[in-house]
């Protein structure tokens, strides 16, 4: 294959979906914006308030320069070498705040790898550096890599001494043999390291003979105001393939779908809409297979897409879905203490009639325990879930205001 095609084919849709995941104010953003060239807290409340409150999406394509071997997102590599694509990845950013954890579940869902951010001028772990490595455990990430950022704001002695305390604290863990690798994402320093190490995880193995899922992480209007209503373009359903493939022209149904109120009650539609166009990043697809933040454009009203309104909903071909569920058995795996606070505190057994948060694929829902079994759990759902066997469920409870991560489970069908 010529380098012309190689280059096309590598450019065409992400291999791998990485999540930036750690404490509030560790850095993620400004690493993702000098990885990608993209600033991801593009919400105006975010900007206010300096921190990231929704995912944010970014692509990058990942080059290596012909001449000296440095890997960059530049054409032109510093030394005026011309550079070749290597790797298109997608990442997703998950929010550090504790109060955001919910958004954080979500986001693991989506991502086949993580990128651990861990400030050097900071003791360590961290709260939700605690939190957000439990999460991706408890979401099956295995690919793991440590970036160790705000190293200028270090002295040296200070630096080795957090690696030692970052070392101490994977041990034992999901990411006890990461790569750990000293950074400063403001001034730029190692940048071209981290994206060389990105191009040495492992792609995961897809399964694109099953029937399609895809995981709808957020959904909008593309159309911009006062444009002719001939002219409106249809709803776009943003989100990861888990299985499966789709293509332009395909039935799809969208489950649990359009929520409505009827004598006191909420009930759900399933929708159906056709597949118009299929997008990577800017690259118009006829196809997608399972890799990569993937979006489809429906012919469905756009007012049905804003703002996210379809979030955690699940798309596959019209007909193929199961059944929603209000009533779920779920496997439970609870943690011996409560993640994301200063103090250990045990974590107590689920009671009956306690009120749980859920987090199953990109969904988020408040389900009441209404029986236990040893290990299993029977909960009644606030909002009913497309119940796929064997998916990971995070499990937070309710503390002092906050959702704390308290453990893990598997929907038994």
């Amino acid at each position: 294959m010529a380098i012309e095609k190689m280059a096309e084919q590598i450019t065409k849709q992400p291999v791998l979906n990485i999540g930036m995941v750690g404490h509030i104010d560790h850095g993620k953003t400004t690493l993702l914006w000098k990885l990608t060239g993209k600033w991801t807290d593009t919400h105006s409340e975010e900007l206010k308030r300096g921190i990231t409150i929704k995912l944010g999406y970014a692509d990058v394509v990942i080059r290596k320069c012909t001449k000296c071997g440095v890997y960059t997102r530049e054409e032109t590599c510093k030394c005026g070498g011309k550079s070749e694509a290597v790797r298109y990845i997608s990442f997703v950013d998950a929010p550090g705040h504790e109060m955001l954890m919910a958004t954080m579940l979500s986001g693991a869902a989506v991502i086949d790898a993580a990128i651990l951010v861990i400030a050097a001028n900071e003791p360590c772990p961290r709260p939700q550096t605690r939190e957000h490595l439990v999460a991706l455990e408890a979401k099956g990430i295995r690919e793991i890599m440590i970036v160790q950022n705000k190293v200028d704001l270090a002295t040296r002695e200070q630096a080795l001494k957090n690696y030692e305390d970052i070392k101490k604290f994977v041990k034992g863990t999901v990411a006890e043999n990461a790569v750990i690798i000293p950074c400063s994402a403001q001034q730029g320093v190692n940048i071209d390291s981290i994206l060389e190490y990105i191009c040495k995880l492992k792609i995961p193995e897809r399964d694109i003979e099953n029937k399609p899922l895809f995981f709808i992480a957020r959904s909008f209007d593309i159309n911009k105001p006062g444009t002719n209503s001939a002219e409106l373009s249809g709803g776009v359903l943003g989100g990861v393939l888990k299985q499966g493939s789709l293509q332009i022209g395909d039935e799809i149904e969208i489950k649990p779908g359009l929520s409505m109120k009827k004598h006191n009650t909420t009930e759900y539609r399933t929708i159906k809409t056709k597949i118009l166009a299929l997008y990577s990043g800017n690259n118009k697809l006829d196809k997608i297979i399972p890799s990569g933040s993937l979006a489809i454009q429906t012919s469905l009203d756009p007012v049905l897409t804003k703002a996210d309104s379809l979030a955690g909903c699940v798309v596959g071909k019209a007909g193929e879905l199961p059944e929603i569920k209000s009533r779920v058995k779920i496997k439970t795996q609870l943690f011996k203490e409560i993640i994301g606070i200063e103090e250990k505190k045990p974590v107590e057994p689920i009671k009956f009639n306690e009120t749980i948060l859920l987090s199953v694929n990109t969904a988020v829902t408040v389900g009441i325990a209404a029986k236990s079994t040893g290990n299993e759990i029977e909960l009644s759902l606030k909002i009913p879930i497309v119940p796929i066997a064997k998916s990971k469920v995070g499990i937070a409870r309710n503390l002092q205001g906050h959702w704390r991560l308290i453990g893990w489970g598997e929907i038994v069908i």
